[in-house]
């Protein structure tokens, strides 16, 4: 089903950014714009999401945007300037990081919609909107029209995106990240339902249903070899993929059971 209005589920994860702030301090993950991004409704829809069944993927959101803005920090650190915010939705990291060349790519209607948000919002002289479709059109074609130089590092942030593209266009999205010389890229995936225990399954595949009654359903799922192995194809070298295991001891003061199936969040640099 072809877009044709703003994304529900980029709204829908903005909105567990903005309920991390309010109900949990931002502990994980501080956004000062989580908040106002949303617009005059955000009272209403923060209310909506504040029960506890959404606790979970909250913390997921939280824990996903405080890890890309780590890796993206150190890189920023060593001189890398120009970022890349892959299906931007209403992603703040332009807000959050003034002094780099920020380019969100994202289909055309949702970034109408995000230009409409943030227009009183002093955006920064560096942000560079890129419409894209990541399924019909190409990114580098996109970028290299706003400014992008291919020739220099980059650091690609690509978040809650790869479970609703097609496998080739996925291994496109990783083609041209890996393209650039000192490329880094931070994104997640998700692993089949049938992967999960019984009482996470049944979450799942709530989550499942209800995207794909929006006009967004899941289209790939990975497991964490195939994952790894995939990257190392595409010439990425360095490696970091964090499980539920690994997501409980370093950003939830939680023991999860080894092996256990859920989202992954992964660093990978050239």
């Amino acid at each position: 089903m072809p877009l044709t209005g703003p994304s529900r589920t980029a709204l829908g994860v903005a909105v567990h950014r903005a309920v991390h702030q309010v109900l949990d301090g931002g502990h994980i993950f501080a956004d000062p714009f989580a908040k106002s991004i949303l617009g005059p409704d955000s009272e209403g829809l923060i209310a909506e999401r504040s029960s506890p069944q959404h606790r979970h993927m909250r913390s997921f959101v939280a824990v996903r945007s405080r890890f890309a803005q780590d890796f993206l920090a150190q890189a920023v650190a060593r001189g890398v300037r120009q970022v890349v915010v892959l299906g931007a939705g209403l992603d703040t990291t332009a807000l959050r990081n003034p002094n780099a060349a920020v380019f969100e790519v994202d289909h055309p209607v949702t970034q109408d919609w995000k230009r409409e948000r943030i227009a009183g919002m002093n955006p920064p002289a560096g942000l560079r909107f890129v419409p894209v479709d990541f399924e019909q059109q190409n990114i580098a074609d996109g970028l290299a029209l706003a400014g992008f130089d291919l020739a220099a590092p980059a650091f690609f942030v690509w978040l809650g995106v790869v479970p609703y593209l097609t496998r080739n266009a996925i291994h496109a999205t990783l083609d041209f990240a890996a393209s650039i010389p000192g490329s880094e890229i931070v994104f997640d995936y998700s692993q089949a339902p049938e992967r999960y225990p019984p009482k996470q399954r049944k979450l799942v595949m709530a989550l499942v249903e209800r995207v794909a009654a929006l006009g967004e359903p899941f289209r790939s799922y990975f497991d964490p070899p195939e994952m790894t192995a995939l990257l190392k194809s595409k010439g990425f070298g360095r490696i970091e993929d964090l499980g539920p295991r690994e997501i409980g001891a370093r950003y939830l003061n939680r023991r999860i059971q080894t092996g256990r199936a859920g989202g992954h969040v992964v660093w990978a640099r050239r």
